[in-house]
């Protein structure tokens, strides 16, 4: 890494609380983290604030050359919801993107703007807090997510990126502000009339990319126990969706990506609005300002990481001690042999809840009948379809309202293995699928470029230029057309995939 141009990312997602350094080049240099995980308590999924603190210590140290780093940026898993008094003391557990227990709330939110809502969004959170009348409401001097506490807490400003600040409310992308019009409509609402605060004055600044968003303060050094130096620069806080699409540069219109690990979501920048509201697309914006249309799926990887652990036990039961990375490139690549509709074997892969289709539960469920040819290889390729399947189903909304893909850029860990989760996601969404070198870093290294950015932005540059010119100019990547024979096996899949729904409503009643 170049002492003199060295900048940081940092991400706290869903699995992984990670630190990436980009040195001159713009290429990932150094790398830190510490595995967690969200914690099922009183009927809802959170994350201990302490932990973050010790995940975060422990990335950092893993860095080298700390000493150089220029400008830093915090990144998490987007939205959910932290409340805080006046004094920041948490008022709640933090309430995460996998909660689905917000719906009154969402769907009164969705009809009142005539702009969908998701439930994990802050918004909905709140007003579903209001609603319930919780007693900790009528403290509320703050909410933010939970990039933006982190990054509270280590500048002393209280303010989020404007792609951040979409998941939180919605974002009016000619002010690059919170909408003023809906702000006053919620105001009116019966509900929050007589609280002590106005929504305006609890929500964090919105600050568009390359703005500068503060610097480590002394107190926030002493944090992180002098891992960083204080006055170091601070870009807004982004969330992950945010960073993704960083990472994939893929911020222009008609351009998108796909984020698959634990989660899996899509964004593709829009040349126009959608015709109409649709519950299963997101409208929120670029970390520069642009409407994006996002597709958000809570499940993607979890339950095929538990079906590789399963595996590789049997494996061990015979004498055989295959590395992870080698069972899951083994498995990965042995699902390209199954047929291109699975044979007939069917995989639901919810652990928790899903907005998109409408269930507050998931059951991870595998299903075939007598005819269903069950191998290895079609039973791993139902696995990998069905962390994209819900996605699928998003996708086609935006393909029925004519949005226009020229590319898609996929990174996370469903990436990692080459070719085989291109292939899939390829056929599932009919468009080109690139992966780059840095596909498996995502968030935190799309962090690092927008630190990068904040300090080298000429004169008017734009987010898309910069990225385009200057960090990925001859960028090497591999692209995958969709293949017509794959495009309609899944296309077979994702019909009987719809009718397994069925079962897995049932199934999330029954158990």
């Amino acid at each position: 890494m170049s002492e003199n141009k060295t900048y940081l990312g940092i991400e706290l997602g869903s699995t992984r609380i990670k630190a990436v350094a980009v040195g001159g080049d713009y290429a990932p240099a150094a790398s830190g983290d510490y595995t967690w995980a969200s914690r099922y308590e009183n009927g809802v999924w959170t994350y201990p604030l302490a932990e973050v603190w010790t995940g975060l210590k422990a990335a950092l140290s893993q860095v080298e050359n700390r000493d150089g780093i220029k400008a830093a940026g915090v990144s998490a898993m987007m939205h959910g919801y932290l409340a805080f008094d006046k004094d920041w003391n948490l008022l709640t557990p933090f309430r995460t993107w996998q909660n689905t227990i917000t719906g009154p709330a969402a769907a009164e939110l969705t009809e009142l703007f005539g702009f969908n809502i998701p439930q994990r969004w802050s918004i909905a959170h709140l007003y579903q807090a209001v609603l319930n009348r919780e007693e900790h409401i009528f403290s509320i001097a703050h909410i933010t997510t939970l990039a933006g506490y982190v990054h509270y807490m280590l500048t002393g400003v209280n303010a989020v990126g404007v792609g951040e600040a979409s998941g939180m409310f919605p974002i009016d992308s000619n002010t690059l502000d919170y909408d003023a019009g809906m702000l006053e409509k919620f105001s009116r609402l019966p509900a929050v009339k007589g609280l002590p605060w106005k929504l305006e004055d609890i929500l964090p600044d919105v600050l568009p990319a390359g703005a500068e968003a503060g610097r480590l303060t002394e107190e926030g050094a002493k944090r992180l126990e002098g891992l960083l130096a204080p006055g170091i620069p601070f870009a807004p806080p982004e969330g992950d969706a945010g960073t993704g699409m960083t990472a994939a540069n893929a911020v222009a219109p008609r351009t998108g990506n796909v984020s698959a690990g634990t989660s899996i979501f899509s964004m593709v920048v829009l040349e126009r609005p959608l015709a109409r509201v649709h519950e299963e697309i997101d409208i929120v914006t670029t970390p520069a300002g642009s409407p994006v249309a996002m597709v958000h799926c809570n499940n993607c990887t979890n339950d095929t990481n538990a079906w590789v652990g399963v595996l590789g036990e049997t494996a061990r039961l015979f004498g055989a001690e295959p590395d992870v990375g080698t069972l899951y490139t083994r498995l990965y690549e042995k699902s390209l042999e199954g047929e291109p509709d699975c044979g007939g074997v069917l995989v639901c892969n919810y652990l928790a809840g899903e907005g998109v289709t409408h269930l507050d539960a998931g059951r991870p469920l595998v299903v075939r009948t007598p005819e269903t040819r069950f191998t290895l290889a079609n039973f791993f390729k139902a696995q990998l379809y069905a962390t994209m399947s819900t996605l699928k189903i998003g996708m086609d909304i935006l393909a029925e309202e004519g949005v226009a893909i020229d590319s898609l850029t996929g990174h996370g860990g469903l990436f990692k293995t080459p070719v085989v989760g291109q292939s899939y996601m390829a056929a599932a969404c009919n468009a080109p699928v690139t992966c780059m070198s840095t596909a498996g870093e995502g968030g935190p290294y799309g962090m690092a470029l927008l630190s990068a950015y904040m300090m080298e932005k000429g004169e008017g540059e734009s987010l898309e230029a910069y990225l385009e010119k200057r960090v990925f100019a001859g960028v090497s990547g591999t692209t995958v057309q969709p293949d017509p024979i794959l495009v309609e096996g899944f296309n077979k899949y994702i019909e009987r995939y719809k009718k397994l729904l069925e079962v897995e409503r049932s199934a999330a009643e029954a158990i």
